[in-house]
Parts: structure tokens; sequence; C-alpha cells
């Protein structure tokens, strides 16, 4: 049953919030929660209330309790660093009364932040957006690159783990659930071939090579603020899936999705190649806040991330069709086929440009 407006009140209630709140209403375009801002007394928009979605953070203690630490730790960096206007370059989130990081009504959880005021964010990638989205999620994960292993927890279990997506992807071959094995042979042939080449980040952990980092592991442009006046980065937003991983999810997710000329879902694979100026200006704003704590392993590793990713995507999609599309929702039978073509496509292309990318990053060994 849909809130009313007495329902939001009745539920910011049990938040410890510093002024009477009148009104909520519905706020942005996210996809995974609902989300409203806040009006108090004075007409003000102040506070952010969010519907927490539990079918995909299915433990919301340890995904509320990992983003109170980490939001907790960047606030005290940019304290300790002289840092002005704080309250709007990290998020701020409120307590229950009785002291919770947020609030069961029986049915749903919420959470409430602060409102970032003359913030903007931007949907659509320049090089000059994404040199400044590097450098936004290199300080971001410069600022928790002290914070210990085991500190944090997985909200999403083997997120980005390749050989469990392999796994899943094995189990999927095997079961033939939707018939569908006989006509994508090509395309399992494909990706068989390069399974070896592409569980590099879990045999170098293994071996002590490679070590988990706290990742964001939703590294879009829209997941940062601006100052509405000067166009400055303020902070980055959307901490559901910050959790610990390896440092090649967040440039390679970003190289994955940015850097891509086409669509992830595109028909026409003409039009899907990277865009390699994407790549090297996200890659130089990156390093210049993020190269003081990477090994030069992980630094070398960096332009495989975008391969990593873009396999590991191909991978989920042919999956899930091979499943008979029980995961992503689909806008028509063949769309997660289509998908999962598209993804190739530029993963073909990534390849072709692997010894430019990888040379790229040689100015910073």
């Amino acid at each position: 049953m849909a809130k009313t407006k007495d329902d939001y009140l009745a539920i910011l209630s049990q938040f410890d919030l510093k002024d009477k709140v009148v009104n909520a209403e519905p706020f942005g375009n996210g996809h995974i929660n609902d989300t409203l801002k806040v009006t108090t007394e004075g007409g003000e928009i102040k506070y952010v209330l969010q519907r927490i979605n539990h079918l995909i953070f299915t433990n919301v203690d340890m995904l509320q309790n990992n983003i109170h630490i980490v939001t907790t730790h960047i606030r005290e960096k940019l304290e300790a660093a002289g840092a002005t206007d704080i309250d709007r370059r990290v998020l701020t989130f409120f307590p229950t009364k009785d002291g919770k990081n947020y609030y069961f009504d029986g049915e749903n959880y919420w959470r409430v932040s602060l409102f970032i005021p003359r913030s903007k964010s931007y949907e659509e990638v320049t090089p000059e957006l994404s040199y400044e989205a590097g450098r936004a999620f290199g300080d971001f994960q410069t600022m928790l690159s002290d914070l210990p292993e085991g500190t944090l927890g997985e909200t999403i279990p083997n997120f980005h783990n390749m050989e469990f997506r392999l796994e899943q992807f094995h189990e999927a071959v095997k079961a033939d659930a939707a018939g569908r094995v006989a006509e994508v042979k090509d395309l399992i042939d494909e990706i068989e071939k390069r399974a070896d080449a592409m569980c590099i980040q879990e045999r170098l952990y293994r071996e002590g090579k490679l070590k988990k980092r706290t990742n964001h592991c939703d590294t879009k442009v829209n997941n940062m603020l601006f100052d509405a006046d000067t166009d400055e980065v303020l902070c980055v937003i959307d901490l559901d899936t910050v959790m610990p991983g390896f440092v090649l999810s967040d440039i390679g997710d970003f190289i994955r999705t940015a850097g891509n000329t086409g669509a992830e879902d595109d028909k026409d694979l003409d039009k899907v190649n990277v865009n390699i100026p994407i790549f090297e200006a996200y890659t130089r704003g990156y390093m210049e806040k993020a190269k003081a704590f990477l090994t030069p392993t992980e630094i070398k590793l960096l332009p495989y991330g975008g391969r990593l990713l873009t396999y590991m995507q191909t991978v989920r999609f042919l999956t899930d069709y091979l499943n008979g599309d029980t995961y992503y929702k689909i806008h028509y039978p063949e769309h997660n086929l289509v998908r999962t073509k598209a993804q190739f496509k530029l993963l073909q292309s990534l390849e072709a440009h692997a010894a430019e990318m990888d040379g790229f990053m040689n100015q910073w060994l």
C-alpha cells in the first residue's frame, strides 16, 4: 500500500532530528531505493529519507554499519586536514531516537541523511567530467585506504568475484534451464577461452600479491555531487555498495560504463567501442589522488580492470539468458542476449586497445 504524508512523518519522528519536519515527497530517479526530500517548518529542504531495498541489501545491519564507518572515517580525515564546509563534503546520517542506524517499521527499513544544499549532479560523460570522477573516486579510496581489512562487510557477497561468477555460469550451462545453450555455443566458447586469464585477481590475492581495498563499486559520474556555483566536486554519494574488493573494480566499471561509445544493450555493434579519451581522463584524475597508496602491481593491472569488469558483465548477462531471464529486468525476449553481444563487442575493443591502454600506465610505474 502506498504511503501517505502522515506515514512518512511518523517514520521521520523515529529519528533524532534537529528540526521539525512538515513534509516528505519523492526526490531523484534512483533505481534501487525509494528517496524522498524532507521539508522543515521554515520551508527548507533539510533531510533525505530513503527506504532501503532489503531484497537487494539483505543484511541491513551490515549495510548501515559499513556506511557509518565510512562516513565517520572520511569526516575525521577532512577535519584533520582542516577542511571547511564538511557537511557538504561527506554524507551525514542520523540515528534513530534509540541509537540505531536505521528504523524498521515492521515491513520496510528506513534511513535519514542530511540534504546537501547548492549541489548538483551530471548524467552525461565527457573527458572533463571523467577526469573529475577519477579524482573524486581516487580521493575517496585514498581516505579509506588505511581501514584495516575486515573492517567492512560485503553488502553483496561475491559481487565482483570472477571465480564465483564463472561458477554460476557453468551451472547455468549445465542446467540449460531455458533450452538456449545450443544457440549460444559460440559465445560460451569465447567465455571459456578467456576464463583462466580473467581470474588473475583472485589468484594474486591468494598469493599475497594483491590487497583487498575499500571500494565504491558503483563508479558513475552521477554518483558525485558538484557545487552548483563553482562546479567543484563536493563528495561521492550512493554508498550502499561500498565494501572490500580490489581496486580494479572501481576503475574497471567506469571504463565499462562511461568508456563505451555505444549503449550497454546496443543492437548496432558497430557503435560499441572503447572511448580512449574517457579512459585516459579518468585514469589521469584517479592517479593524481590514488597513486600514493597503490602498489606497482595494482597500477599495472588497472587497464586490465576494464577488460575484467566487461568480461564479468558479459558472463552475467549470458548466465541470466541461459537461466531464462530470472535476474535482470528485460524489455523483450532477446534482451539479455543483445546485452551479452554488446558487452562482448566492447570486450573485443578493449582487447584490441590493450597494449595502448597498458602502455598509458607506464608513466606512473
